[in-house]
């Protein structure tokens, strides 16, 4: 095997196990966070190569600018349906698992 050949089985064997993370995390709660402060719920459903998200049966939390003031107002909901959240807007996401499954998943390359 010639060392091209050899780097790239290294590539394709990290990716595989990159992906095998990602399928583990298929049909779990996800929350993701965006820029302009919203939160959004739902079923992680994939990810493209591009980073962005795609949330099944999502809801949106956002609490008004009226309401941010006070420490114990409600955030305001709605049901969104399938939702494709744009790796530019998300400033945060957090997967529903384990310690022990969130510790593996964040050494993803």
């Amino acid at each position: 095997m010639s060392s091209l050949d050899a780097a790239s089985h290294r590539s394709s064997s990290g990716s595989s196990q990159n992906v095998e993370k990602v399928r583990k995390m298929l049909f779990r709660r996800m929350l993701v966070g965006v820029n302009d402060g919203r939160y959004f719920l739902g079923l992680f459903h994939c990810v493209d190569k591009q980073g962005n998200i795609l949330l099944q049966d999502a809801v949106e939390y956002r609490i008004a600018p009226s309401q941010r003031r006070r420490d114990s107002s409600p955030a305001e909901q709605r049901g969104l349906g399938l939702i494709l959240i744009p790796a530019a807007c998300r400033s945060s996401c957090h997967v529903d698992c384990s310690v022990e499954e969130s510790l593996s998943l964040l050494s993803l390359e």
